[in-house]
Formats: C-alpha cells, sequence, structure tokens
C-alpha cells in the first residue's frame, strides 16, 4: 500500500507541469510570426527562419514497482505528449485586424524607406521607429516625416496588442513587442539605423 501512496505526488507534479506549461510564453513561434509579418511588411522574399525543436521532456527516474510503476509510466505515456503539443504552441496572425494592420503598414515602406536609408529615421528599442535625425531631412518633408512615424507607430502598437488579445493571452503583448524589435534589426537592409541595448543609434 505504502507504494501505492507514493505514486501520487509523482502524478499530481506531471498534472501540474501539464497545466502550467501552457502560460509559458512561446518564445520561438513568436519570434517565427514575427519574422512572417516583418519581412511581409519591409517587402523581404523567403520564409522565416526555422525554430528550433524543444527538447523532449525527459521521463522520471523514479523507481517505482509493480502496478504503481505501470500506472505512473502509463500516466506519463499518456500525458507528456499533450505537453509537449503545448509548448509547441503557435502565434495566430490571421485575425482581421492583424491583417489590416500588416497591409497598412507594408502600404506606408515605400514612404518611409528613404528616411530610413538616409538615418533621419531608425528602429527604436522598443519596436517602434523613433525619429534620429530630423535636420537630415528636407524642409518640406520634415512635417511628413512625423506624420508617416506617428501612423506607424499607432499600427505598430495596435499590432503587437492584437497579437497577444488575439492568441487570448494580453499579459503577452510586452514579450511580443520585445520579440519584434529585435526581429526589425535582424531584418533591417543594409543601411538602416537601429538602437542598441544602451539606446545608442547604430547603423546597420
Amino acid at each position: 500500500m505504502k507504494r501505492f501512496v507514493t505514486v501520487w505526488p509523482l502524478l499530481a507534479l506531471v498534472l501540474a507541469s501539464c497545466v502550467t506549461i501552457n502560460i509559458y510564453f512561446p518564445a520561438a513561434a513568436a519570434e517565427e510570426a514575427a519574422r512572417t509579418i516583418v519581412r511581409d511588411v519591409l517587402g523581404k522574399e523567403g520564409k522565416p527562419a526555422e525554430s528550433p525543436k524543444p527538447d523532449e521532456k525527459p521521463q522520471s527516474s523514479l523507481d517505482l514497482e509493480g502496478l504503481g510503476r505501470n500506472l505512473a509510466m502509463g500516466l506519463l505515456d499518456a500525458l507528456l505528449p499533450a505537453a509537449q503539443a503545448a509548448g509547441q504552441a503557435n502565434i495566430d496572425i490571421s485575425s482581421p485586424a492583424i491583417k489590416r494592420l500588416r497591409a497598412s503598414m507594408a502600404a506606408r515602406q515605400h514612404a518611409l524607406a528613404p528616411f530610413y536609408q538616409a538615418g533621419v529615421v531608425g528602429f527604436d528599442r522598443q519596436g517602434l521607429v523613433a525619429i534620429r535625425d530630423l535636420s537630415a531631412a528636407s524642409l518640406r518633408d520634415r512635417a511628413r516625416v512625423k506624420k508617416l512615424v506617428a501612423a506607424e507607430n499607432r499600427d505598430r502598437n495596435a499590432l503587437y496588442r492584437e497579437i497577444a488579445r488575439a492568441n487570448g493571452h494580453p499579459e503577452w503583448e510586452e514579450e511580443i513587442r520585445a520579440t519584434f524589435a529585435k526581429v526589425w534589426v535582424e531584418e533591417a537592409a543594409p543601411g538602416y539605423w537601429y538602437q542598441d541595448a544602451d539606446g545608442r543609434w547604430r547603423r546597420k
């Protein structure tokens, strides 16, 4: 009877892990989704880089005997695939609101591109566009630059919020924003400016 009692802490642990794994932010899936959107917006071709597969969850080394062991191992076999599947969750970027925001941002890039290349604007650490050197734009373009940046940032803020909401986790918004901030820089064209971790402007 004592051996049966020792099984239950293990089962409770497995069940708890299956419940809590769903709340973890799926960083790899978020990066893949961000890369898809950023490449679309910037007009870059190519498929997102494949994300590394998460390591398989190791089986318990607890030495159980007889029926207790069979019960524990059977439950592990049944539950671990579900837990692993939850850990490999995708990020949904197919909502109508997300599609509208992507289209709006993509349509604006042709107007923004010369200002990226000239160093007037660049990508900041918050996943937004910031004015880096307004004096690098002509006097007649400066008001236009400000309007373009304001419109782009409205769309970007709405995009990060909508992705989190569409996936049922509004609390993920800041992590999604941080993921996009990284991917914008990685996918930026040569000559574009961006802020490093210390807030200093650098050119790709």
